[in-house]
């Protein structure tokens, strides 16, 4: 692996990357994207997949263990895994998490996502795009972006009948600490195609596309 550059800010474009499922991933490079010193790493993508009582009784190593078996990364003939892999060149470079709502118990818990609506939290048929992760000298140049628009099709292709998406709203001049938007901006959807559904806190709105049978 190379050592990304912390000062170069041009734009990564779509063209530029290649995505693949998480499980034709390796460990390593998943490892590589989450690194370990800020909060993805302390995460691992398990804040939305574990029970509030369970959270803080979780050390970070057996977050990292759940996050590989449930990528099922290094096993390229798995027929499922639970995120997208953004590679530059050969380097990882991003992950977001996209697979069924009911995979996720704390969302299913999450007021501000149900406020408003009449959905049947039990559907597996509508999946949920929950966490983004940028690789440490790659932020900010757009790579979300391309992530969010491959989730469309990666969700159709496995045959999700919605997908959605519970960004957090950016106003302009207003610091937002990555914390706040592991989840997406409004614009990052939008721009992937997802239309708001509801708006249940002044800074969080609900995203979705619905399939064409």
């Amino acid at each position: 692996m190379t050592t990304p550059s912390t000062t170069t800010r041009e734009p990564i474009t779509t063209a530029q990357l290649t995505i693949a499922g998480a499980n034709k991933a390796s460990w390593a490079d998943l490892q590589e994207i989450f690194g370990t010193g800020d909060y993805p790493g302390k995460c691992y993508c398990q804040h939305f997949k574990t029970r509030d009582c369970h959270w803080s009784s979780m050390s970070d190593r057996e977050r990292q263990n759940r996050l590989r078996e449930q990528t099922r990364c290094d096993n390229p003939r798995a027929r499922t895994t639970t995120g997208l892999v953004a590679y530059l060149g050969k380097e990882p470079v991003g992950w977001v998490a996209v697979e069924p709502r009911t995979a996720y118990p704390r969302l299913l818990r999450t007021r501000t996502v149900w406020s408003g609506r009449q959905e049947d939290k039990a559907d597996d048929g509508v999946w949920a795009v929950t966490c983004f992760v940028t690789r440490k000298g790659y932020r900010k140049r757009g790579i979300t972006y391309t992530l969010a628009a491959a989730t469309v099709d990666f969700a159709r292709e496995q045959g999700a009948r919605a997908l959605e998406a519970y960004p957090m709203i950016t106003p302009p001049g207003k610091e937002i600490t990555w914390g706040e938007l592991h989840v997406g901006s409004r614009q990052v959807f939008a721009d992937a195609g997802f239309s708001e559904v509801s708006h249940p806190s002044p800074r969080r709105v609900v995203m979705r596309i619905d399939f064409a049978n």
